[in-house]
């Protein structure tokens, strides 16, 4: 508890989700607590409900300038700031890779991987500044086990572990702390989202079965949180969860053959049900 009282936190991606369960988590535990959302109607519903610890703002983390202006207003604001959580992501474009463009991948990219970065060139100067701070990124375990058919998906988390693993030893020099958020599907909107409107493609599998066959039942995104924060507030690097997936991980680094040809019977049950084939 302790950890968190009386602390600044901005949260990105706040208005549902983990990001939404993450602000609840910080607020139950004594933090200040800035929403952001690209939905700032939601946010500001969201922050509403979360009572007089918690406000919104809106934020598309693609824009950098826009980032940075708001970690600067409320580390000026709170004379300095605690906790970063890059949370802001989408699924994106799941599918056969070689029916996905240039712009499934870019979209992903974007915000999956820009958003984050955005938020650590905006927050990190001013963290190393005041030797202090924590950044938290949320990545998942996309990004520590192959997930075929979310192709961009699992490059844009391999990335974001890789980014917080590297910073995360650069970053104790001077006193500031990084983790890197590693679920297994969350109970989230998310699964169930068709992904960009403007971006077609012929055949999606259904996301929430998918994951529930290869990692089982998606956990609640209120429970992860309460881990999560727990982690973070231990300075745990790589905070994976639920404990399927850290026995998943475990064993995929033993018998990688075995996680292998699990995976590929996966992938098999998915595209034989696949109604058509392009």
């Amino acid at each position: 508890m302790n950890g968190f009282r009386d602390k600044s936190a901005i949260v990105t991606g706040a208005a549902s989700g983990i990001g939404l369960a993450l602000s609840r988590a910080l607020v139950a535990r004594g933090a200040r607590v800035w929403l952001t959302d690209i939905d700032s109607e939601a946010a500001s519903s969201a922050a509403e409900a979360l009572g007089t610890s918690a406000r919104s703002l809106p934020l598309d983390v693609r824009d950098a300038d826009a980032f940075a202006k708001i970690v600067h207003d409320v580390a000026a604001e709170r004379d300095g700031l605690d906790f970063l959580f890059n949370n802001a992501g989408i699924v994106g474009a799941p599918g056969e890779t070689h029916e996905l463009s240039a712009g499934h991948f870019d979209r992903v990219s974007d915000i999956n991987i820009r958003g984050v970065t955005n938020g650590v060139v905006a927050a990190y100067p001013l963290m190393v500044e005041r030797g202090r701070g924590h950044i938290v990124n949320t990545a998942s375990s996309a990004g520590l086990l192959p997930v075929p058919l979310m192709v961009p998906y699992a490059m844009s988390k391999h990335a974001v572990v890789g980014l917080s693993e590297s910073l995360r030893l650069e970053a104790e020099t001077h006193g500031v702390r990084v983790s890197v958020l590693c679920p297994s599907a969350i109970d989230t909107p998310l699964l169930d989202s068709e992904g960009p409107e403007d971006l077609e493609r012929p055949w999606r599998p259904d996301v929430r079965q998918y994951l529930t066959q290869l990692a089982g039942a998606p956990y609640p995104s209120d429970a992860f949180a309460e881990y999560a924060l727990d982690c973070v507030a231990a300075n745990r690097g790589i905070i994976v969860a639920p404990r399927s997936t850290r026995i998943a991980r475990f064993l995929s680094r033993l018998a990688p053959r075995l996680a292998e040809q699990r995976i590929r019977t996966v992938l098999r049950i998915q595209l034989d049900s696949r109604p058509t084939r392009g």
